[in-house]
C-alpha cells in the first residue's frame, strides 16, 4: 500500500504548483479557468500561502514523492474550507485523495476545528465519491451566475 503524508508547504514546492497550476486537465476539474498564468503570477500567490498564519496547507506525499496539495482555509462561522488537488495523475483513482482527507480531518480534529466544508464541481463524480468516503454530506448547489468558468458548484459538510 502507498504510504501518505501531509507535510506543511515550503518554498521549495513552488515548481510543483506552477506544473499543477498550468495542467490543463486539472484545471477543466477544478477552476476551469485555463489562461496560462506567468511566473509572477505563481511567485505572488504561492508567497501569499506560505505567509499566511490563518490556514493550513499542506503538500501530500506518496512513498517520499510530492504528489498534491490539501488545505483547510478559514471561513466565516467556524467553518473551513478544504481543497484538495491531486496533481501527479499516475495517483488518481487510488483511493489516495480520500486517505489523504481522512488525515487532514484528523489533524483538524486535534486541533479544534470541527466544521469542515468543500465545494467541487457537480460533474466531478470520482471526486464527490472520494468525500462521500471521507463521510462529507452533500447540502446545496452553490450558484456563481458572475463566473463563467464554475457557474455552480455542489457544497458538502462534515461535521466532526
Amino acid at each position: 500500500m502507498i504510504k501518505i503524508n501531509l507535510r506543511k508547504i515550503k518554498l521549495s514546492d513552488k515548481n510543483y504548483f506552477a506544473k499543477w497550476w498550468r495542467d490543463k486537465e486539472l484545471l477543466k476539474l477544478t477552476s476551469g479557468i485555463l489562461k496560462v498564468i506567468s511566473d509572477q503570477e505563481v511567485d505572488k500567490y504561492f508567497q501569499v500561502i506560505l505567509e499566511n498564519k490563518n490556514d493550513y496547507n499542506f503538500r501530500m506525499i506518496a512513498d517520499r514523492e510530492v504528489i498534491g496539495h490539501i488545505s483547510l482555509v478559514k471561513r466565516r462561522n467556524n467553518w473551513h474550507e478544504t481543497q484538495i488537488v491531486i496533481g501527479e495523475k499516475k495517483y488518481w483513482d487510488k483511493g489516495i485523495g480520500s486517505r489523504a482527507i481522512n488525515i487532514l480531518v484528523r489533524k483538524a480534529k486535534k486541533i479544534g476545528i470541527s466544521n469542515i466544508y468543500l465545494e467541487v464541481r457537480p460533474t466531478n463524480l470520482r471526486a464527490i465519491r472520494a468525500y462521500e468516503q471521507c463521510r462529507f454530506q452533500k447540502v446545496k448547489i452553490v450558484k456563481y451566475p458572475k463566473n463563467k468558468y464554475l457557474p455552480e458548484t455542489l457544497r458538502m459538510e462534515l461535521k466532526i
